[in-house]
């Protein structure tokens, strides 16, 4: 095929540079910074940069924020040849993904949307790596009217470049989902950074810091865009964790040892038991 990639940062460069390495298709790269272009084709992480025909384009992957995914999608979809296939890394989907897929649908085009879920601290195609999706888990968003060959095919292009685990599920559960599993992550994150004593914190910390702060180098620009267009599941999910810290706050102020015991004791069982089941599942 003949695979437009749209966006070189970090998720995009490194789809450029996997499927190089670990397909045999053609690898087209189109990005506004024009010097990113070169360095991508320089680099030999593209076989060439995009010269605006999309006739010849098969499969195009969308690497932008929603909002810029979708208004590009909506200014090229009638350029482009009937049944091309079209997705995006967005990490949300919901109404997103149903506006995608009514502009494929529109225009006799296939969308599925995908979700790799991998990253590194730092973005910009300076950090995109070759085996960024190397035993990551993998989430493909059909629709009920989606092609099976298009899940198909995005399915095997995903085990090509490194995925372990390939999750198929609704855009909306996608969404449900991901406000506990990332976005909530994200944010404890940023909010734990912000004690003072953080200034203090080396050759104090351990594997538990470095694991609590890793992620709040995020980018504000597309996680804010993330988190507003998850409002509801994410608003969820951080009324729970604040009802369960004020537990925690509550039996400490106390000095309810027998209650920090038992909270304890029951996020280790639920932990535990979340650990069994991911041993008891197929990747």
């Amino acid at each position: 095929m003949n695979i437009l990639i749209v966006g070189l940062g970090l998720i995009g460069g490194s789809l450029c540079k996997s499927l190089k390495k670990y397909t045999k298709h053609m690898v087209i790269g189109l990005d506004k910074n024009k010097s990113i272009e070169n360095l991508a084709f320089l680099d030999n992480s593209i076989d060439e940069i995009f010269d605006g025909n999309y006739d010849k384009i098969d499969l195009i992957i969308i690497c932008l924020y929603p909002d810029a995914a979708e208004k590009y999608f909506q200014s090229i979809a009638k350029m482009l040849k009937k049944d091309t296939v079209i997705t995006d890394v967005c990490g949300i989907k919901g109404s997103f993904a149903q506006k995608m897929n009514e502009i494929a649908t529109d225009n006799s085009l296939s969308y599925v949307g995908i979700h790799p879920m991998a990253g590194r601290e730092f973005g910009g195609y300076a950090n995109s790596v070759t085996d960024l999706f190397k035993n990551s888990n993998f989430i493909i968003t059909p629709f009920e009217n989606s092609k099976t060959e298009t899940v198909e095919m995005l399915k095997e292009l995903a085990l090509k470049i490194g995925a372990k685990k390939l999750v198929i599920t609704s855009p909306d559960e996608h969404d449900s989902i991901i406000a506990y599993t990332s976005q909530l992550a994200h944010i404890v994150s940023s909010a734990y950074v912000k004690s003072p004593i953080i200034n203090k914190e080396c050759g104090f910390s351990g594997g538990s810091f470095q694991d609590m702060t890793r992620i709040a180098t995020m980018n504000e620009e597309m996680w804010s865009t993330l988190f507003l267009q998850n409002k509801e599941n994410l608003l969820n999910e951080l009324n729970i964790l604040i009802n369960n810290l004020t537990e925690y706050s509550k039996a400490l102020a106390d000095e309810n040892k027998e209650k920090l015991s038992s909270l304890i004791k029951d996020g280790r069982e639920i932990k535990e038991e979340n650990l069994k089941n991911r041993l008891g599942q197929p990747n």
